[in-house]
């Protein structure tokens, strides 16, 4: 039987996972990146003629809650990585598992379009550009990795009087390093993560920085309780499980509490129009410390724009000289053609992967949704789903089933959710992903596990919800999973013990433990009766 060819669009993190993919599921991928190397976002330049990223970005999403499933973060590597970490781990990866003969760089997409006989055959001719001269090839399947930040957002028609100011403005992707902000009265607008970096780092060069926000935000920050990084303490299966017989209204009470006590939101004038878990959180280490010395002062919406200053709509007024939009991105598939007949306006697709209304499914985006934890992970279950529809080992269901699978989850996003165009891509880390391990048949069993394998099913349960639980069985199995499930602990610490101390010195860390265990005993017994009730 002849292999299926498949087109890969973008060598980023995506690009990179679903290109493995189909080589693991016996598929021959060809990987189409415009530039001349991989990384796609997390690749700093200097250039700003393309999304870019700050030189001082570092992850939001710790190593072992981030790393592909297969191939752990190095132990040594730090929990959270500089731009420049991810990138050697993603070469490290693209190496090991010889994705770099599959990528052809420096070649634009031009066309994706159904052959005459699609719906027969599925198949697609991809146009492409090398070196100004276009050649067409044809594709079993094509997989859409371009990602989220394709355009930049800049709703310039929403600030009166900005094509009178004098100043300079510019969008957040163009910003690289806060040299040219030295002295400056800067007004950065948008209290996103990106917003809050890129403040926080100006602020200690610039005369004043003000920070425009329409709703306000509620702030966390990287380190949580005991030091742990945040995502590996909270997301936990034993976490989401007790939250799904908690009402909402109490959740956010619990967190709007734990992160008020760290500073108070409202008297930073950062308090949010929203409960917490209706709308995108944002990271900061260092946002409050900026506020309380007056490095960084919060105000409400610009209303309009003078030649020299801003006015905001307290009526304040500020002198600034430059206006940085930190207002997002969007997203287009430019290339692809009769984009309306394959996509709606709000890109509307199965388990945000498959369009609906396609006769054959050989069409498949990959990491465009918004997940609540690390990309790379949700990225590559979809791959793995994705490698399994096109080889035929598994089936989609029907269209009316699809789009009433939709247009569910439609309701229930509007419902718990504020609206907003990210709003409509946010998936629940832990759910969203045992939503497509089922499709795969790789969701760990907990009762099995608990039988057989007791200290592995309690560090699934109780510990952090890694990625290379879905390695453990099924298609794609990793005989590497379990050690590295049980190991996932020792490479949090690792980089972290950088001075050795003396076993006197460590007797607080032992009687944590102690009391860890004692407590995880005592709710062993409960939750045990939980899980039989929730798994029959």
């Amino acid at each position: 039987m002849e292999v299926k060819q498949i087109a890969i669009i973008g060598a980023g993190v995506s690009g990179l996972g679903a290109t493995k993919c189909c080589l693991e599921e016996g598929l021959e991928p060809t990987c189409f990146e415009k530039s001349d190397d991989i990384g796609g976002l997390w690749r700093y330049e200097e250039t700003t003629e393309r999304p870019g990223i700050y030189k001082s970005l570092t992850c939001n999403t710790s190593k072992e809650m981030t790393a592909f499933s297969d191939y752990p973060i190095p132990d040594h590597y730090p929990n959270y990585m500089h731009n420049s970490k991810m990138m050697e781990y993603l070469r490290m990866y693209a190496r090991h598992f010889g994705l770099l003969k599959h990528i052809q760089f420096q070649t634009r997409v031009c066309r994706v379009r159904k052959r005459p006989d699609f719906s027969s055959s599925g198949q697609w001719d991809v146009v492409v550009e090398v070196d100004g001269k276009q050649k067409t090839y044809v594709f079993d399947g094509v997989m859409v990795c371009s990602g989220h930040y394709t355009e930049k957002y800049l709703p310039l028609q929403d600030f009166a009087g900005i094509t009178k100011f004098q100043g300079k403005y510019l969008h957040s992707w163009e910003y690289r390093h806060p040299d040219s902000f030295v002295g400056k009265r800067v007004v950065v607008i948008g209290i996103g993560n990106s917003g809050v970096d890129v403040a926080g780092e100006i602020s200690q060069v610039a005369e004043q920085v003000f920070l425009s926000t329409r709703r306000g935000a509620w702030i966390w920050n990287r380190v949580w309780d005991n030091g742990n990084p945040l995502d590996t303490t909270l997301f936990t299966r034993y976490n989401r499980t007790i939250q799904k017989f908690y009402p909402t209204f109490l959740i956010n009470r619990w967190a709007e509490n734990k992160l008020n006590a760290r500073f108070n939101h409202a008297n930073y004038g950062l308090q949010a129009k929203h409960r917490f878990l209706s709308h995108q959180s944002v990271f900061s280490d260092n946002l409050p410390n900026h506020i309380i010395t007056g490095r960084v002062l919060v105000k409400p919406n610009v209303k309009e724009f003078t030649p020299t200053s801003a006015i905001f709509e307290d009526g304040s007024e500020e002198i600034v000289d430059i206006v940085v939009f930190a207002t997002g991105y969007t997203f287009s598939f430019p290339f692809l053609d009769d984009s309306s007949e394959i996509l709606d306006s709000e890109h509307t697709m199965f388990k945000f992967v498959f369009p609906p209304q396609l006769e054959k499914p050989t069409l498949a985006f990959i990491g465009i949704l918004q997940p609540v934890g690390a990309t790379i992970p949700t990225s590559e279950l979809q791959s793995r789903w994705v490698t399994r529809v096109f080889t035929g080992l598994q089936k989609l269901p029907s269209q009316s089933n699809m789009m009433a699978d939709i247009n569910k989850r439609k309701r229930k996003m509007e419902k718990e959710f504020v609206k907003s165009p990210r709003g409509i891509h946010r998936v629940q880390y832990i759910d969203y992903m045992d939503e497509i391990v089922s499709e795969l048949g790789v969701k760990p069993n907990l009762l099995s596990l608990f039988l057989w394998d007791t200290k592995l099913a309690k560090e699934i349960f109780w510990g952090p919800c890694t990625p290379y639980q879905y390695r453990l069985q099924g298609p794609g199995k990793w005989a590497g999973a379990r050690v590295a499930i049980l190991t996932q602990r020792d490479r949090i610490l690792k980089p972290l013990k950088t001075r050795v101390l003396k076993n006197s010195e460590t007797s607080s860390s032992s009687l944590f433990w102690v009391r860890y265990i004692c407590a995880v005993i005592i709710l062993f017994v409960p939750v045990l009766l939980i899980l039989l009730v929730i798994y029959q």
